[in-house]
């Protein structure tokens, strides 16, 4: 499965003072912010695919956000969101159901039933992942954080013929967790000064073989921008 070569400028961030693009053009359009991981999976697919010609980015400033997104666009008002076929559908495992389905290029179908089942198992698993982990950002970050990467290191494991998540292929459930373990990674680095990958031989070849994949490396968020970020999220003083 040859995924696309990526080579895009990113566009440019739109505020509360930016005029909203033509809408309802028939023109696709994902929206996203550049520094959160759930947009950041649909923006991977995208990209993996090869679609930067078919959908187009919007990236939106998530702490400023323009008034016409939720007026116009999705009223729930967050991102990622698919602006497809007159309508806008949202929340990242969806879309990356719906664009996987929907669209040309790589397809992630999984004809193994061991892979398969295993895979929904992960992606069911994802959102209690992502609870624990942000939970323990405002906790006893270390401990609370470790079992996640335990799981993680656990999980890869399971298929031996390679070192992604499901073995030797690069799949949609990869996508699930990285963009979370990228952007916890550097926070955990900067803050606690805490390696995910020590004593976790699996975890650490894994990131390190994600890293090679072009249609996620152009998705990458500068780790200070990460740091800023999340230190404004988790970390912020009332």
């Amino acid at each position: 499965m040859a995924a696309a070569t990526v080579n895009e400028l990113r566009p440019a961030v739109l505020d509360a003072t930016s005029e909203p693009p033509p809408l309802f053009d028939g023109t696709t359009r994902l929206y996203i912010t550049y520094t959160c991981p759930h947009a950041q999976r649909v923006w991977i697919l995208r990209n993996y695919k090869g679609l930067q010609d078919k959908i187009k980015l919007v990236a939106i400033n998530i702490q400023n956000r323009p008034a016409w997104y939720k007026e116009k666009v999705y009223h729930v008002n967050k991102v990622p969101s698919l602006e497809h076929n007159g309508k806008v559908i949202g929340e990242s495992l969806d879309l990356l159901k719906y664009v996987d389905s929907n669209f040309e290029g790589p397809t992630f179908h999984l004809n193994d039933p061991a892979k398969k089942e295993f895979a929904e198992e992960l992606t069911t698993y994802s959102d209690t992942f992502i609870k624990i982990l942000f939970a323990s950002f405002k906790g006893d970050t270390i401990k609370e954080a470790g079992p996640c990467f335990d799981y993680l290191e656990n999980a890869l494991h399971k298929f031996n013929d390679g070192p992604f998540l499901l073995g030797h292929e690069f799949n949609m459930v990869d996508i699930v967790y990285i963009t979370f373990v990228e952007k916890s990674q550097d926070f955990l680095s900067a803050v606690w000064n805490y390696d995910i990958t020590a004593g976790r031989p699996k975890l650490a070849r894994w990131i390190e073989e994600i890293n090679k994949i072009d249609a996620y490396k152009s998705t990458k968020t500068d780790p200070k921008v990460t740091v800023e970020f999340f230190t404004s999220v988790f970390l912020a003083k009332n």
